[in-house]
């Protein structure tokens, strides 16, 4: 009798650690079969080379096909929604890379830095005044920094007012929640009828911004629909903070997880920074399930052969832990060179995003250990737990 399939997410006791089962199920192949949190079956990729090949196929579609039988993800809005055509994702996906480029070109991000920097400085000079007001009180660097810094760089980017980042908080957990079934869908009908009436604002009164220049490509493009523009500029502002914020919320526990890897970095943040932040992409595992794909016609990888329709998730985390890749995979170890992880994916669809998260950990952790130097966590470490059933994760 066949054992059932392993059910997705997996169990992790340590925020740190990959989940065992992820490194067990690599050492016995590339690709084994998965139940997803929705119940459906899928094949998991959890070695390097497999992860880069299934990424960088064309053959592989980012989306779930809009047909019955599809296997789902989970019940996450993001999962659940709609999808275009192969042909609709594909017009789509080569109008966004070529329209966004310019905007989150690696110059225009660098040139952002010194703007992250006093947003930084500002989230800091909060947390600084309420440790005044309570030097025994331990405070908050999620709420003061994680999170909020992110959203504040992606609000301006894109044009929306910072003023509602308590909303776009509130929408982001319920959208990427695995269960989050009917509120999930709700929520994200909120956000695209809250990003539609920005859209509307800026067309009667554009600015500079993203999104008054993504309205000005579909106001010469009679091909460029309403529902490609909300999904952009949704995804954009969505994809923009979330594994940022928990990412930013995983570099700090892993340099504050070992008191001389804390001062060595302390002592010099500014020219450590940018290697310390290329191993926590690679070490930080946020969320349980990595990328999705699904095959549209059969494709075989390392001699499996995955049908048309059928659920691939690409364990990054499990993928940037290879041994077969990366020496002393489990260790953090900021001096690693090379560092080829694939924390933002691989291929066509390699994040347009990667310079703008990398600038925005670099200033957060140089900012934050050059203010505070002697930063310690106010809790057991192995008390803080990832929320795998969020999408993008994040500590708690």
């Amino acid at each position: 009798m066949t054992a059932p399939a392993p059910q997705l997410p997996f169990e992790r006791p340590d925020a740190l650690d990959l989940a065992p089962l992820f490194a067990r199920l690599r050492e016995e192949g590339p690709i084994t079969r998965v139940t997803t949190p929705a119940g459906d079956p899928a094949w998991l990729v959890t070695r390097y080379e497999e992860a880069r090949e299934v990424l960088s196929d064309t053959r592989f579609s980012r989306l779930r096909p809009d047909s019955e039988g599809a296997p789902r993800i989970s019940e996450s809005a993001l999962h659940t929604r709609p999808a275009p055509t192969p042909e609709e994702e594909d017009r789509e996906h080569t109008r966004m890379r070529r329209m966004l480029a310019p905007a989150f070109s690696a110059p225009r991000m660098r040139r952002l830095g010194e703007r992250i920097g006093q947003l930084a400085g500002s989230r800091l000079d909060a947390m600084e005044e309420e440790r005044a007001r309570d030097p025994e009180r331990a405070v908050n660097l999620h709420d003061h920094l994680s999170f909020p810094l992110p959203v504040m760089v992606i609000c301006e980017l894109l044009g929306v007012p910072v003023a509602d980042r308590g909303l776009l908080r509130g929408w982001s957990e319920r959208i990427a929640a695995l269960y989050g079934g009917a509120d999930g869908a709700a929520a994200m009908a909120e956000f695209e009828a809250y990003v539609a009436g920005i859209a509307e604002e800026k067309r009667k009164q554009p600015g500079q911004d993203v999104i008054s220049d993504i309205l000005a490509v579909q106001a010469e493009d009679p091909s460029f629909t309403e529902g490609e523009m909300t999904r952009l500029a949704v995804g954009l502002l969505f994809a923009g903070h979330e594994t940022t914020s928990a990412r930013i919320d995983l570099g700090v526990l892993f340099l504050l997880s070992d008191t001389g890897r804390r001062d060595r970095f302390a002592a010099d943040p500014e020219t450590l920074a940018r290697a310390t932040v290329e191993e926590v992409l690679r070490m930080a595992s946020p969320g349980g399930l990595g990328l999705t794909r699904y095959a549209r016609e059969d494709v075989t990888v390392a001699g499996t052969t995955i049908a048309r329709g059928e659920a691939v998730l690409v364990a990054i985390n499990a993928a940037n832990r290879d041994g077969r890749v990366f020496e002393e995979p489990d260790t953090f170890d900021p001096s690693r060179s090379p560092n080829a992880h694939l924390a933002f994916g691989h291929g066509g669809h390699y994040c347009i995003g990667n310079v703008l998260a990398r600038t925005e950990m670099q200033v957060a952790l140089t900012a934050l250990f050059r203010r505070f130097p002697d930063l310690r966590l106010a809790v057991d470490a192995r008390s803080l737990r990832d929320h795998d059933e969020r999408l993008a994760g994040g500590l708690s």
